[in-house]
């Protein structure tokens, strides 16, 4: 298994992380045992970083991660969490907490949750536009220094915000998303994590299933929260389907999957970028790691950049009232 850097400051870890959220949330109902036989499955083939947030299933994930876990050597897994997003009992989210006190609470229930003694990266989940993101970072840097935390990360932060929380702690690496329908990084985000040395953990590489080459316009359940996205729906879904066409083209040509050309894309814009795959299934997750042995050709990456220029997508990644919440997608001055 091939291994990349978070950054300057943070640890080694595998070329790929598995992502665990949907194992525990939004994406309607998730079998336990195969999640944790998935979670086995990608430690068993070197994957290093497990991604998992205290709010997904309102600590659900982090109990399943440490079950599954449990007998497994600490050492050579990293834990990556997201905090402060707050919910009702309804699931509802009802805003987000990045005050130094929280986060100091945050993480001593998710320390007991996953069983462990630290966190080997931490980071607030969506900025919390009340609080200075100084005082956020500083709180977490004091958590370093008292052993319950290894690196600081970002999550979904734009350039101003990043170079502010890098002046207070070196920042490890930034997650936000990042595939050929969500190329918003490249605008300067990316080129600001190069030039501090914060490397890009890369969620939604297969933009939540649209572009997997297994999403079609029957795909339906109640309890996924997909359904709402402007991409899922109506005209949107029909357009943005459309544009898998060029990804199955390159894939038959390499005779893989469309998916596997998809992360493939995302890992050849640097060695810096580590991408997440969601993987709930043992199944999607064997798919999702064959795409390490993708070449993809200047030739391929060419045709795909052409392909999917930035805005190619039909629909926000989120709804507006979570779109107002991204500090990455706030336009510079």
């Amino acid at each position: 298994m091939e291994h990349r850097k978070l950054g300057k400051t943070g640890p080694n870890v595998a070329a790929i992380g598995l992502g665990c959220m949907g194992m525990s949330d939004f994406y309607g109902p998730a079998d336990r045992g195969e999640s944790i036989s998935t979670i086995h499955a990608a430690l068993d083939a070197g994957v290093t970083l497990l991604d998992t947030g205290d709010f997904y299933g309102m600590g659900h994930n982090e109990l399943l991660i440490r079950e599954a876990l449990a007998g497994r050597g600490r050492d050579n897994v990293q834990i990556s969490v997201k905090f402060g997003a707050l919910r009702d009992p309804a699931r509802g989210f009802i805003g987000m907490d990045g005050r130094p006190a929280a986060v100091k609470n945050f993480i001593a229930y998710s320390l007991q949750r996953l069983g462990v003694d630290h966190i080997d990266i931490y980071r607030l989940a969506r900025l919390d536009p009340a609080v200075p993101i100084e005082d956020t970072i500083g709180a977490i840097a004091d958590m370093i220094k008292a052993g319950y935390v290894r690196h600081v990360g970002l999550s979904e932060v734009g350039s101003d915000t990043i170079r502010r929380a890098h002046a207070v702690h070196p920042i490890a690496d930034l997650q936000i998303e990042y595939s050929l329908i969500s190329r918003g990084i490249e605008d300067d985000i990316l080129s600001t994590c190069r030039e501090l040395g914060i490397g890009v953990t890369a969620y939604g590489v297969l933009s939540r299933g649209l572009i997997s080459g297994h999403w079609s316009k029957n795909t339906s359940d109640q309890q996924d929260f997909r359904q709402m996205g402007p991409r899922f729906q109506g005209a949107n879904l029909d357009a943005n389907l459309a544009l898998v066409e060029p990804l199955r083209a390159v894939a038959a040509e390499l005779g893989v999957s469309v998916a596997q050309v998809a992360i493939a894309w995302v890992a050849a814009q640097g060695t810096d970028i580590v991408p997440l795959v969601g993987a709930r299934r043992r199944d999607r997750l064997t798919e999702a790691l064959g795409a390490l042995d993708v070449k993809l050709t200047p030739a391929h990456l060419a045709k795909l950049t052409a392909a999917f220029p930035p805005g190619a997508a039909a629909g926000t990644r989120y709804a507006a009232e979570q779109m107002a919440h991204l500090d990455s997608e706030k336009k510079r001055a």
